[in-house]
């Protein structure tokens, strides 16, 4: 079996597959305290040890079976933490199954959760509590088997003040008084279907819910629970599309849950509870990312990575379901659009990364390489884009997602790498193998930069962009009367943000140009996140001064890395902002989400 370079743990050797937990949450000290009972299998003979994951984790007592057993912790890892090793009182068979129960507490400064005060929530008077767990910061909660080649069930209790409300990765299983604390109360979940620890999740918070379909409740705080329940409307018939494309939805409950604005992505696919970021409340992408996020309970959930150097398989393939949700849901043309609009954000990050830059292959090397630092959207666009390549060489749309369909069917439940993927493929299509013996695969999978083969694209939405995008590349001084707000009267929003996309492909526009794109345009009153992100990325690369304060408001408001780190590296990268830009970032850092906070940091070389 192929070694996680990302994790301590050794599944050839011992196997987790249940947690019970039961904790607190303790908001004056910000820590989760409890137990976590492993149940464990041996794979070999005479087992005498279990080595897990751990970062920044107390533990003060281990059992096996019940017996005290002895523990270590090794040596302190960068990013990947301490290893932890239980010495079992007597040996395992193969086969047998024992159970591991460790007393533990996470720390105040755990990557995998933000605390919040009262203050910092839209309601101003209880705390918070979210957890973030991929790629590998489950560990930073309670200490585990953290690989997504490992997949356990979980049941878990979970105590907190009675006033506020605890959701899970899982089922709701009911609620009731702790008996060890009257001022809180203890909520029960049940996941009885295997996942990776990367899929455990938690939040705490004054919640509310509205059912908005047969299996979904939209929660958020009091504030945004009917702007959200409207936004997310669409769940059901997007839930039964991609039920139509990849088979039964098996998860029970399909719930939503709006996150406070330091949430640092757009959405996590966290198995029956999809957490996502407030800024979709502003935004045209609240379809395209829960429909990102509904299909990755067949590709991701379902079908997961064995490692995360081969994510691509759980990114490349949820994007291709997300973009055929969106066909069914607006027609072949608008897939077609999604689709191109991927692969210039595939150039775009190119660009920033470089097209020598080895985490810009599909499959990486992460040994010594830290998962969030090599993130970005190569796994997801490249991915998508090799899918688009195969599906036009191999057939259309129908036929190849009936090997999407049976791909899903063959490897649930399971942990697999880009062969296990690839031998599939030629099984499946073992009449078209001379087809699929003239596709580069050495360069789609190990080259960097772009890839080797651009598929072919309908243009036809994206026409009006390209347009509108050249005329303002090329337009002189002397033509920029020639532009007015006529120009985006048939454009939707979308295209407004393919249009803005377009001209961050090139050399800056000269800072005249944008001021009168202002003018004409009134670009600043736009409230949707993704045009107003991209308009400021604009003003900041054409140095216009004035929009200095805008692009840190924004930068700072929200925390969803996709806004907050480009807006922040442009403002760095500006003369007149990147003091300030430093500046604003000490200020809140404090308050940002860890992962954010580490990143920025890098991206402001103040931290190596």
């Amino acid at each position: 079996a192929m070694a996680d370079p990302s994790s301590f743990a050794s599944p050839a050797c011992c196997l987790t597959r249940h947690l019970h937990l039961r904790c607190r949450a303790d908001f004056g000290a910000r820590v989760l305290r409890g137990t976590a009972a492993l149940t464990v299998r041996a794979e070999r003979e005479a087992l005498r040890c279990l080595v897990l994951d751990t970062k920044d984790v107390q533990v003060f007592k281990v059992t096996v079976n019940g017996q005290d057993a002895q523990f270590a912790f090794g040596e302190k890892h960068s990013f990947k933490g301490t290893p932890l090793e239980i010495t079992f009182p007597n040996e395992l068979r193969r086969g047998q199954e024992a159970i591991v129960e460790i007393s533990f507490e996470s720390s105040p400064q755990s990557s995998a959760l933000q605390w919040f005060t009262p203050e910092q929530t839209s309601g101003k008077k209880h705390p918070f509590l979210f957890s973030q767990c991929q790629a590998i910061h489950c560990r930073a909660i309670f200490p585990c088997q953290d690989t997504p080649a490992v997949k356990l069930t979980y049941y878990a209790e979970i105590s907190v003040p009675k006033e506020l409300v605890a959701l899970m990765s899982a089922n709701r299983d009911g609620e009731g008084p702790d008996p060890e604390d009257s001022a809180h109360k203890v909520y029960r979940f049940s996941q009885n279907v295997p996942i990776p620890c990367y899929l455990f999740a938690l939040v705490v918070g004054a919640l509310e819910s509205r059912k908005i379909g047969p299996r979904t409740l939209v929660w958020a705080e009091k504030e945004l629970v009917d702007k959200s329940a409207y936004e997310f409307s669409e769940a059901e018939a997007m839930l039964k599309t991609a039920e139509d494309l990849a088979g039964p939805y098996v998860w029970g409950q399909y719930d939503l849950l709006v996150l406070p604005p330091s949430f640092p992505y757009g959405g996590m696919e966290n198995p029956c509870l999809t957490f996502v970021t407030p800024t979709l409340l502003v935004s045209t992408a609240a379809i395209k990312v829960i429909a990102h996020e509904i299909s990755h309970s067949w590709t991701g959930n379902l079908v997961t990575n064995k490692t995360w150097e081969h994510f691509w398989l759980n990114e490349g393939h949820t994007v291709y379901l997300e973009r055929r949700i969106g066909g069914r849901l607006f027609g072949e043309q608008f897939r077609h659009f999604q689709a191109l609009g991927g692969w210039r954000e595939l150039q775009n990050t190119i660009n920033t990364l470089g097209d020598k830059n080895p985490v810009t292959n599909l499959v990486i090397n992460l040994d010594e390489v830290d998962p969030d630092v090599a993130y970005s959207s190569v796994p997801y666009e490249k991915g998508f884009a090799l899918l688009f390549y195969l599906e036009q060489l191999l057939g259309g749309p129908d036929v190849f997602i009936g090997f999407l369909k049976a791909y899903v069917q063959t490897f649930a439940y399971k942990s697999i790498i880009t062969e296990d993927w690839k031998k599939f493929l030629y099984s499946y299509f073992k009449d078209k193998v001379d087809i699929l013996d003239k596709v580069d695969w050495n360069s789609w999978f190990h080259a960097p930069g772009m890839p080797p083969v651009k598929p072919t694209y309908d243009t036809t939405l994206s026409n009006a962009c390209i347009a509108l995008s050249q005329r303002w590349i090329q337009a002189k001084e002397s033509d920029l009367g020639s532009f007015s707000s006529a120009d985006l009267k048939e454009m939707s929003s979308h295209q407004l943000i393919e249009f803005l996309a377009l001209l961050l492909l090139e050399e800056p526009l000269p800072l005249s140009h944008v001021q009168r794109m202002q003018e004409v345009y009134n670009f600043n009153a736009i409230n949707n996140s993704e045009i107003r992100f991209r308009w400021l990325r604009l003003c900041i690369r054409s140095k216009w001064e004035a929009a200095i304060p805008l692009a840190l408001k924004m930068a700072t408001d929200q925390g969803r890395m996709k806004f907050t780190r480009p807006l922040f590296r442009d403002l760095y990268g500006f003369d007149k902002s990147r003091d300030l830009a430093v500046k604003t970032f000490l200020e809140h850092r404090a308050s940002m989400h860890p992962v954010t906070s580490m990143l920025v940091g890098k991206d402001l070389k103040l931290d190596q």
